[in-house]
């Protein structure tokens, strides 16, 4: 999923994930009490000693549960969901134009901090100025790196306050939903409120139509790309938590050869768009964050775009590349996919 301007392996996971001139990643969530499933403990009125033991096997502890919490804008945008506000964050948050990152989920952005809306970006002074109790961030990789806490500057940031990664590295969405859900109950959620109990059983049910509908259309083929100027990028399915998932349930993923994606650490291939059409699809599910170009752009841009044949018959739809790790926002992303397969023509 990271890109990184630097390094092919990480700029690999970025495109694997889809966009460009990124690099590297977070890490999970758990707790010092629940060792066995990494579940946090903490107290909801701020009263007693909290503690989590995250994804790295680093357990982060407070005397109180945490309140100036700063994260990775997309952690951030899951919390919100479940009713816990965060007071910074960092990583993609506004748009030039000034509105919501579609990272940035419901969150209401005019009410936080951004220490840092773009890659290598992270304004230390702000975030001292806030008196964290604790930084949250997800990570694509399995070396612990936090995602969007800039490598120059991590060791002073990470001085500064306890930190908590959720993995969303080489593992099914389910799992990054968990922690995540774990994370938020430790922090105060009620994660039995009417609203997250509905959320859970909507996501179970779209996952149950997606199995439906890759199971009846196993001939639908899906290819999973990323748009930059001058390459075109076609994600495995091994590495991403929501392609994992996809194809676990079924779902026919069109998948580079382990040769092409060696250059990227097993992320993605690197096409020119002179090749686009290298691989045969049906359905194309494009890369949605504001790092990479837009199908409505490439119509415009890159006349080898339009002559794919699942353009031509529309079947292109928005791949949420790096995911908002709620129920809520989950459960929309597998209904869109099975709608996708349950309507497309095959065309490939």
């Amino acid at each position: 999923m990271p890109h990184s301007p630097r390094k092919p392996s990480r700029r690999g996971i970025l495109a694997a994930g889809g966009a460009l001139g990124l690099t590297a990643v977070l890490a999970a969530c758990g707790d010092e009490k629940a060792d066995k499933n990494g579940s946090g403990s903490g107290a909801k009125d701020g009263g007693g000693a909290w503690s989590f033991k995250d994804d790295r096997g680093t357990t982060a502890k407070t005397d109180a549960t945490p309140k100036n919490i700063v994260a990775f804008t997309g952690v951030a945008a899951a919390l919100y969901d479940y009713g816990v506000e965060v007071k910074g964050v960092f990583g993609p948050t506004k748009t030039k134009d000034g509105k919501p990152d579609v990272q940035a989920g419901d969150m209401d952005i005019s009410k936080v901090t951004i220490l840092g809306n773009a890659w290598d970006q992270f304004n230390i002074e702000k975030y001292v100025g806030l008196q964290p109790d604790v930084l949250l961030s997800t990570m694509f990789d399995d070396k612990g790196t936090l995602w969007y806490v800039p490598e120059a500057s991590k060791d002073k940031i990470l001085k500064l306050a306890p930190s908590v990664g959720i993995s969303v590295y080489d593992r099914q969405m389910t799992k990054p939903l968990e922690r995540l859900l774990a994370l938020a109950e430790s922090l105060g959620a009620d994660v039995k409120a009417d609203k997250v109990v509905k959320a859970k059983k909507r996501f179970e049910a779209a996952a149950e139509r997606l199995r439906k509908a890759a199971k009846s259309r196993p001939e639908i083929k899906v290819l999973v790309g990323s748009a930059s100027q001058d390459i075109f990028y076609v994600s495995g399915s091994n590495l991403s938590a929501d392609l994992e998932y996809f194809k676990a349930l079924g779902v026919n993923i069109v998948e580079p050869s382990a040769a092409a994606l060696k250059e990227s650490g097993g992320w993605f291939e690197n096409l020119s768009w002179e090749n686009v059409d290298k691989h045969k699809a049906d359905v194309i599910m494009m890369d949605n964050r504001t790092s990479a170009i837009q199908p409505a752009a490439l119509a415009e841009q890159k006349p080898t775009w339009e002559k794919l044949p699942a353009v031509k018959a529309g079947q292109v739809i928005p791949r949420v590349t790096e995911p908002i790790y709620s129920y809520a926002k989950c459960a929309p992303i597998l209904e869109d996919l099975a709608e996708a397969i349950e309507k497309a023509k095959k065309v490939s």
